[in-house]
């Protein structure tokens, strides 16, 4: 054991707070913690990609994640300006709904990626902050892999969750935990109402060890994710909505990356 292992380590033993960073947060559904050999790291970097015509989805399973890892604390979510304009604003509403307190949440809206950015790092280095989100519309040249690291750096350092939501992206290397790719999953036939908020979650990276995907369902009353309650067997997405075979084995072989 080197004496910087070694060093880490006693803090972490000492260090109340730093015990909790190191602990991974529990999603709730069973399949994919066990992937993820408990849960998700909370300091460090976690991106979501969002298909065409599923940013509603995505946006709703970052906002959960952010929860669940920010915790008691409150979360900053960064907006580039032609996200707000092109998919519309965060809804208090629409974040009651998922169980989540909208007191907690504090929004921010940059002109420009770099300006995005640049804000994220900055707040990353807050302690206060339980997580910071930053939401960016395609692939800006100023996310690059040393920006990504420099983020996954700051939230290494300082305990802060940081969770990258991408609208209409190619995914490219980057040094993120964990990378998801969400689509909307269709309620079960029978539900009379809305139910509880239902997505495919996939996996396509993850630095603790493997992959998969699954159909999540967020208990808006518990605030985990979970089996769906019915419907078990239910297909989340219309085979014309998604990536032939050929296409998508190459597209989760860029994405591991």
């Amino acid at each position: 054991m080197t004496a910087n292992i070694a060093l880490k380590h006693l803090e972490t033993v000492l260090n109340p707070r730093r015990r909790a960073e190191e602990t991974p947060v529990p999603l709730g559904h069973a399949g994919a913690d066990a992937v993820l050999g408990g849960g998700l790291k909370r300091a460090a970097l976690h991106e979501v990609f969002a298909p065409a015509g599923h940013e509603s989805a995505a946006t709703g399973f970052a906002a959960c994640l952010a929860a669940r890892l920010a915790a008691n604390r409150s979360m900053l979510w960064i907006r580039q300006d032609y996200c707000a304009l092109e998919f519309g604003e965060l809804a208090a509403t629409g974040l009651l709904e998922l169980g989540l307190a909208p007191a907690r949440v504090l929004v921010m809206r940059a002109a420009q990626a770099e300006d995005g950015l640049r804000a994220a790092l900055e707040a990353l280095r807050c302690r206060a902050l339980g997580a910071v989100v930053i939401e960016l519309c395609g692939n800006p040249k100023d996310l690059d892999l040393t920006a990504s690291r420099r983020l996954t750096l700051a939230a290494e350092e300082n305990g802060v969750a940081a969770l990258m939501l991408r609208f209409t992206a190619r995914i490219e290397p980057g040094s993120a935990q964990t990378r998801w790719r969400v689509r909307a999953a269709p309620s079960p036939d029978e539900e009379e109402n809305w139910g509880q908020p239902r997505i495919e979650a996939e996996l396509l990276r993850n630095r603790q060890g493997g992959t998969g995907c699954w159909v999540m369902e967020w208990s808006c009353d518990d605030g985990i994710f979970r089996d769906p309650a019915t419907d078990r067997g239910a297909v989340v997405s219309a085979a014309g909505d998604r990536p032939a075979p050929a296409a998508l084995a190459k597209e989760r072989r860029t994405a591991a990356a």
